[in-house]
């Protein structure tokens, strides 16, 4: 992650898993810039957000699995409790 030229970005999530779609849109953009060599990935859970990395979550009828989704920044970046 020593790379003079990425671009260095801080995504915080303070909202809980389910319920809203906060969470999914920044793990959805978090899993987007991260795919790319240019960028390095932070993602900061604090308060409600901690939940998104719980492990087994049960994952309510409509709702995307957002601990799958941190699998793909947590290759690449980094994420924070």
């Amino acid at each position: 992650m020593d790379n003079p030229t990425a671009q260095n970005i801080l995504i915080i999530i303070n909202d809980g898993p389910y319920g809203n779609e906060r969470a999914y849109n920044a793990l959805r953009l978090g899993m987007n810039l991260a795919k790319r060599a240019e960028a390095i990935v932070r993602v900061f859970l604090v308060g409600d957000g901690v939940a998104c990395a719980k492990r087994n979550q049960t994952t309510p009828q409509g709702y995307y699995n957002v601990e799958r989704m941190l699998k793909p920044i947590l290759k690449r970046g980094e994420v924070a409790v």
